[in-house]
């Protein structure tokens, strides 16, 4: 069926040009997409592109006093500030912010159609359930109560692990600060978000490497690289603001830029070099440059003795990747293998960049682990235009994941063993023993269910298909809530949909119905709730470098929405915690305060540093962004001076001991009170008779001068330094250490002798408590190379892993390639984002992209007998079928075809739009990519497999 546009689409209106500007929206949206070679950024290199995007030429409002409002972005994690101008309550006008140290007044497509977000019809605009196949109205009283209800006879007849409460990356950090809580308090660790399936593997694969697992540097340090290594990752389209630092960075630094990437992607027809690797050899192609590094003599020794565990196992490994395996493997001949090397090697510092591209594999934290071990051998950390810089995708997917909305740990990656029980019950003022009694207190396979982690938003589906006796708590899942989820972005569709059939209750809560809404099938108990945007409330929000930024409400709830926080108190309120949840949280009317929230989590987050950025010091930097540097981020006068923009974390200690903030993790040339670093002693001071502390390096004007563990009110004592502390401290700090000492006394005295509060380690190459201790190579579970998976074999099946069976080699040992012997892989649009749903539901974005495809390589499409422009289906390896537009085009290799992930709205061929609630489908539909992706999850983080599966592809 071919998607076009539809009659009933309202066009944008068409704005004469502004004075001076000369150039139209569809000019600059064109170029914004670079789909003419443009760059959204140009605007901050002198070429006057932006301008105001308005409401319409005159409105009734046109007279009425502006007020202009500060909020950011909620598309990327780049985090754009924008400025909103409202009069009598509308949102009338947008411009990028100018003055805003991240985008400087630049925008992408996406950012531009901001305020149609804010005020868009497609938006679901009051409570609603399905009965006997019709949506009908619903109070939200009404709703809350149904509800509420349900949940209440659910957990008293299944236990609370059989409700799952899934939450979002699009939540402000207080908002996803207290979901997590929220679902510990309903006594399940049956939570998460986005995180799970876009960057899990990279949390995991680099914290365990040297402490935190986040971007080390920031968007604009890479200004300073002389070399950015690309691998799964695509700026233009995915982060396209992103790309004005890599302009940068070539301008002034002159920085090679290399893309590494199975198709010929937009970044890569910007980047010096391009290379063109075979999905899911990720750790083979790392291991084949370091084969040539150590050969060549390239890496950085003293870099390496000083600051490295387990380089020589890497070594040992490194040497069974010849340049002739390599090749066999990636298909890279050696000649670009050495040439790739040498121009990381010769052109220092330089940083790794990855997204999903690299993450969402089985083996994901295989990959993540290798780019830092590449990085360490050319000791390209703690320096100024080095590291691993990851670009987050939705706004605050990093924040939330901070704030712990995960299954596997509670805020601050505390984890979920007692002691981190018993530091947040301290912190909420709860009593333990209550909180633990909330809890199943049965044992099963993976331990008792407050203490193990929860089942992960990849695995839902099976948490609701498996047998309660091969799953590791009382019974399967009963109800779901997708709070600020889009399930398209999820593989196994079909499994899906049979999954959401077998649940006795779905909970929608969303500002738009999203593609759960109608792809189930069902007739009845499935539940919407209208949530608001964040432009309807406030709060702060963490980008991709670790900035923390405040929003600003810029309009009042549209329709019947509410905010998400206000959800969560009716909800609590229902459920009969509301009193425990908000104990220490001012509620105004049904409306908890923000601020509180803010203050709350600075009270416990000591581990990464979310302790010292208050909301006064925030809203400070909001008001000032005209006073931060766009080449080092920090504040040049001005009532934030020496600060860097957003106390990107860790920001040490209390709001008052006035951290600046940590701009490049694990710099050792700045003293750690002015955001210098050492690597975390996170993993024990020995390991085998080897120490594991740093050797002979340490952060500036260190009064310790060598490696050290981690802080403790008994490392104090033995150091001569308890008697700092204050008397107050001391009762607080006593038997505790830097990351439960709530006085943050421990921490305070830390840094008055400029030691890193976490200790100074070696960063490791071996991580001994994962499945691979070093990277391995192991071919995909649908692998195309049959030839390779006697000597690089998958895992073996896992009994249980967060509470479910996992499959691995059960699948791989069965050769499908006869009738799926194409690589399928999946990636971004620059138009729209996530799930799409609210992209597609935007008329200016929807006019630039309105149909669903496959990009099929020249050769491959003659051999199947397919035009483009022809409609076909890509049927995946477990049977999935989509009903797509084929585009004939070279981007892709012979034997692998693409499809971008945004699309839902029709499932199999069959079109779901009559399935919305009346008003409320978006301008695009088109089918789910994910729809014939397949089975197959990390084995450290559950992460879900879906660059690289096989499909077959016939005429439709």
């Amino acid at each position: 069926m071919r998607l076009t546009k539809r009659a009933s689409m309202p066009q944008p209106s068409a704005r004469p040009h502004a004075p001076g500007i000369g150039i139209s929206r569809r000019q600059f949206l064109k170029r914004g997409s670079m789909a003419g070679g443009g760059l959204a950024g140009l605007g901050l290199l002198g070429t006057p592109m932006m301008r105001r995007a308005e409401a319409a030429e005159r409105t009734p409002y046109s007279e009425a006093e502006v007020e202009t409002k500060r909020t950011v972005c909620s598309h990327c994690s780049v985090g754009c500030g924008v400025y909103a101008e409202v009069q009598e309550g509308v949102w009338t006008r947008q411009e990028p912010a100018f003055d805003h140290p991240f985008n400087r007044g630049a925008h992408c497509a996406k950012g531009a159609s901001l305020r149609e977000h804010g005020h868009s019809t497609r938006r679901l605009k009051y409570p609603m359930k399905l009965v006997d196949g019709e949506w009908q109205r619903l109070s939200w009283e009404e709703a809350i109560d149904e509800i509420g209800s349900r949940v209440l006879e659910l957990t008293e007849q299944h236990g609370p692990d059989s409700i799952y409460w899934l939450g979002s990356a699009k939540f402000s950090n207080e908002q996803a600060y207290l979901m997590r809580k929220f679902a510990a308090l309903a006594g399940t660790n049956n939570t998460d978000h986005q995180a799970r399936i876009c960057h899990s593997t990279t949390v995991a694969g680099v914290a365990n490497t040297w402490g935190y697992g986040a971007m080390t540097n920031s968007l604009n340090d890479l200004q300073n690289s002389r070399s950015i290594m690309f691998i799964g990752s695509n700026p233009c389209e995915a982060h396209p603001v992103a790309m004005q630092h890599i302009l940068l960075a070539k301008e002034r630094s002159q920085a090679e830029i290399i893309v590494v990437d199975p198709r010929f992607t937009r970044t890569a027809a910007k980047a010096d070099h391009y290379v063109r690797i075979r999905p899911g050899s990720d750790v083979a192609f790392i291991w084949g440059l370091l084969w040539h590094i150590f050969e060549n003599h390239w890496e950085d020794t003293e870099f390496i003795q000083q600051r490295v565990y387990g380089m020589e196992e890497v070594r040992a490994e490194v040497a069974n990747f010849s340049p002739s395996e390599v090749e066999r493997i990636t298909g890279i001949p050696e000649d670009v293998m050495y040439s790739t090397a040498e121009i990381l090697a010769k052109n220092r510092p330089g940083c790794v960049v990855w997204c999903m591209g690299g993450t969402q594999h089985t083996t994901g934290n295989n990959n993540t682990r290798a780019y830092c071990i590449l990085e360490l051998a050319l000791g390209n950390l703690g320096v100024s235009g080095g590291g691993t810089n990851i670009f987050r995708g939705h706004d605050n997917v990093q924040g939330a994941t901070d704030l712990g909305l995960t299954s596997d740990s509670l805020p601050g990656y505390y984890g979920l063993e007692e002691g981190a029980w018993r530091h947040w019950a301290k912190v909420w003022d709860l009593d333990y023993e209550w909180l633990k009694e909330r809890f199943d207190q049965t044992e099963y396979a993976d331990g008792f269910p407050m203490n193990s982690n929860g089942i992960t938003v990849s695995r839902w589906v099976d948490g609701v298909l498996e047998d309660d006796t091969d799953i590791s708590q009382r019974t399967n899942l009963k109800a779901m809530f997708y709070w600020g989820h889009a399930v398209n972005s999820q593989t196994r569709g079909p499994e899906m949909q049979k999954a959401m059939q077998a649940l006795e209750m779905m909970v929608i809560v969303d500002p738009y119905p999203t593609v759960a809404a109608v792809m189930h099938g069902r007739s009845d108990g499935v539940y919407l709730l209208p949530a608001a945007t964040q432009f309807e409330t406030y709060g702060s929000v963490t980008a991709t470098n670790r900035s923390l930024q405040w929003r600003d409400r810029v309009i009042e709830p549209m329709y019947e929405s509410k905010p998400d926080h206000v959800i969560m108190y009716l909800m609590a309120k229902r459920l009969g915690f509301a009193e425990q949840l908000f104990k220490n949280i001012q509620v105004n009317g049904d409306e908890p305060l923000i601020e509180d929230i803010t203050r709350e989590f600075n009270r416990g987050m000591w581990t990464v540093g979310y302790t010292g950025q208050s909301p006064e010091r925030l809203k400070a930097h909001q008001q000032n962004w005209h006073t931060f540097s766009f080449r080092s981020l920090k504040a040049e006068g001005g009532p934030a001076d020496g600060d860097y923009y957003g106390l990107p974390w860790p920001c040490w200690g209390t709001p008052e001991f006035a951290h600046p903030g940590t701009t490049n993790l694990y710099d050792t040339s700045l003293p750690v009170s002015q955001g210098g670093l050492t690597f975390r002693a996170r993993f024990g001071i020995e390991r085998d008779g080897v120490s594991l502390l740093a050797d002979g390096s340490f952060s500036k004007d260190s009064d310790l001068e060598d490696g050290y563990p981690e802080f403790t009110a008994d490392m104090l004592k033995d150091l001569g330094w308890w008697d700092e502390l204050t008397e107050e401290e001391k009762s607080a700090a006593d038997g505790k250490n830097w990351k439960t000492d709530l006085s943050g006394g421990i921490q305070r005295v830390a840094i008055a002798h400029e030691c890193a509060p976490f200790g100074n380690a070696k960063a490791r190459c071996n991580v001994w408590t994962f499945p691979d201790p070093i990277p391995k190579h192991r071919e995909p579970l649908y692998t195309s190379r049959r030839d390779l998976v006697e000597d690089y074999p998958t895992w073996n099946d896992v009994a249980s892993h967060f509470r479910l069976p996992t499959l691995y080699k059960s699948i791989q040992q069965k050769d499908v390639t006869e009738r799926y012997p194409i690589i399928l892989t999946s990636g971004r649009l620059v138009e729209y984002e996530g799930g799409g749903e609210e992209t597609r539901s935007m008329s200016w974005l929807a006019e630039l992209q309105q149909e669903m495809f496959v990009e099929i390589n020249p050769a491959l499409a003659n051999d199947i007998g397919v035009k483009n422009g022809a409609m076909v289906w890509v049927e995946g390896a477990e049977g999935g079928r989509v009903k797509v537009k084929a585009m004939v085009t070279p981007r892709v290799a012979r034997g692998v075809v693409f499809m971008p992930f945004h699309f839902g709205g029709m499932f199999q061929g069959e079109s779901l739009e009559q399935r919305y609630p009346e008003g409320s489908s978006p301008y695009v539909i088109g089918e789910a990519a994910n729809t014939a992706t397949t089975y197959g999850y990390d084995s450290v983080t559950q992460m879900q497999e879906t660059k690289c599966t096989l499909c077959r592809i016939e005429p439709a």
